[in-house]
């Protein structure tokens, strides 16, 4: 099975539609590349796949273990480049109250790290990841 169909949608929106769940999300150009800043750029899925991506791993990893990973969240900055326009760098500030012990915490955030986006990205976008431990 696909794991996706996606279906422009005249002004430069897509529709892109999950097989499997049937769930959709829209795109849009953003503002500064003709768009109407209207949904998510694809640009801005890419980077929101990073922290969405290191969020489930810990998930992932908490459940595997039986640990409480507690309240997380984060805000997310991309900063776009030109010629040829790209994401040169994605700041995640995380905020995590946790009451994990420090070795776990450190597993954790390895984990996170180390995440199928962030070793899918190219090396040339700069991570830059801040734990905010509350």
């Amino acid at each position: 099975m696909t794991t996706s169909s996606i279906k422009y949608l005249h002004p430069l929106k897509t529709k892109a539609t999950h097989n499997r769940s049937g769930n959709s999300l829209m795109t849009d150009a953003p503002l500064d590349n003709n768009g109407d800043g209207a949904y998510f750029s694809p640009t801005d899925l890419a980077a929101t796949s990073l922290a969405s991506c290191m969020f489930t791993v810990m998930g992932i990893y908490a459940d595997q273990n039986n640990l409480e990973l507690g309240e997380i969240n984060c805000d997310l900055q991309k900063e776009m480049a030109a010629n040829p326009r790209r994401i040169k760098s994605i700041t995640v500030d995380i905020n995590w109250k946790t009451n994990l012990p420090e070795k776990e915490i450190q597993k954790l955030k390895n984990i996170a790290l180390n995440c199928p986006v962030s070793k899918s990205l190219h090396p040339e976008i700069e991570q830059k990841l801040n734990f905010n431990l509350i």
